[in-house]
C-alpha cells in the first residue's frame, strides 16, 4: 500500500469519471492497464472499490468511504513535489523598507519569469532592523534610504519625491491648498529613519525607522507634522490626518539596493540586475 500512488491516482480519476476507458484516457493509459491497476488496488486493501456492470461504474460503500483518504494522499504528494521544486529553486532574501512594496513585488516577478527561476524571499523591514539582518547574513541583500553604512555595498539607486505634509485634522494647515516651507517656521517636523529634511525649517523629531504608519499615529495624536510621498498619500485613508500638498521643490529620499560584499553569488547578481530592470521599465 506504501508504493502504490499509481493506482491511488488511477481509483481516484475512476472515481471521478466513473468510467474506466475516460479515466484511462485522462492519465494516457490502456483500458486493461487501468483495470489492472484498481484489481491490485482492491487486493491490496482487501475491499472491492467499484461495483462494475457493462453499462455502468459504481462506486462501492468501501469505495466512497475510502476516496477521500486517496484523495488527501494524491494532494499531500502534490504537495510535497511543489515544495520540493521551491526549495531545490535558489532563493535569495531581500529586506526592503514597505514603501516601496511595490517594487518589491516587480522584482520577485522578474526573478520568478528567468530561465532558471530564483525565488525570493521578502522580508519588509525599517532601516535599522534591515541593516541588522544583512550584517548578520540573514537576508542576502537589502533597500536601504542613503547614505547606507560604509561596510555594504550599494547600486541601483532610485528617488521617492517627498511632495505631500501629513498634519493632524484639526490643525490650522489641513485645510490648505499647498504649503510652502516658509509656513513651517516653529513646526515640529517628523523623520522617520536618520534623515534629516534638507530645506525645510522647523525643528526635527525621529519617529520609527522608515515607519511611515507608526509617524502617522504621532500626526494624529498632535506629535508633529510629517513630509510624505505621493506614493503613500495615494494609499492610506484616515480620518484624523490630512495629506496637504507640498511645494518643497526637489525634496526626496535615495534609496539603493545594498550587500555585503563578502556573501556575492550568481543570484545575488540576478538580484542586481532585476532591481535596474524594474527601475527603468514597468
Amino acid at each position: 500500500m506504501l508504493l502504490m500512488l499509481k493506482e491511488l491516482l488511477c481509483f481516484a480519476r475512476v472515481a471521478e469519471r466513473l468510467s474506466f476507458s475516460g479515466a484511462a484516457a485522462d492519465l494516457g493509459m490502456s483500458q486493461p492497464a487501468m483495470s489492472q491497476a484498481i484489481t491490485r488496488l482492491e487486493r491490496a486493501a482487501g475491499v472491492r472499490l467499484f461495483e462494475r456492470s457493462a453499462r455502468d461504474v459504481r462506486l462501492t460503500a468501501e469505495g466512497k468511504a475510502l476516496l477521500p483518504y486517496a484523495e488527501q494522499v494524491i494532494e499531500s504528494v502534490g504537495a510535497f513535489e511543489a515544495e520540493s521544486a521551491r526549495l531545490a529553486r535558489p532563493t535569495i532574501h531581500l529586506a526592503y523598507p514597505p514603501l516601496v512594496g511595490a517594487l518589491a513585488a516587480r522584482i520577485v516577478r522578474r526573478l520568478a519569469g528567468r530561465t532558471p527561476a530564483i525565488g525570493v524571499e521578502l522580508r519588509a523591514a525599517g532601516r535599522g532592523t534591515a541593516v541588522r539582518a544583512l550584517a548578520d547574513g540573514e537576508v542576502s541583500a537589502a533597500i536601504l534610504a542613503t547614505p547606507a553604512p560604509a561596510q555594504f555595498v550599494t547600486a541601483a539607486r532610485f528617488h521617492v519625491t517627498v511632495d505631500h505634509l501629513a498634519v493632524p485634522a484639526g490643525h490650522r494647515l489641513a485645510a490648505r491648498p499647498k504649503v510652502a516651507p516658509g509656513e513651517l517656521g516653529g513646526q515640529v517636523l517628523l523623520t522617520p529613519g536618520s534623515r534629516p529634511w534638507p530645506g525645510l525649517p522647523g525643528r526635527s523629531r525621529m519617529a520609527a525607522d522608515d515607519d511611515f504608519a507608526a509617524a502617522l499615529d504621532l500626526v494624529a495624536a498632535g506629535a508633529g507634522l510629517l513630509p510624505i510621498p505621493q506614493l503613500l498619500v495615494r494609499t492610506i485613508r484616515r480620518d484624523d490626518v490630512r495629506f496637504v500638498p507640498l511645494d518643497a521643490g526637489d525634496l526626496r529620499i535615495t534609496y539603493a539596493l545594498a550587500w555585503s560584499k563578502e556573501r556575492v553569488t550568481p543570484e545575488l547578481m540576478a538580484l542586481v540586475q532585476a532591481v535596474q530592470d524594474a527601475l527603468w521599465t514597468r
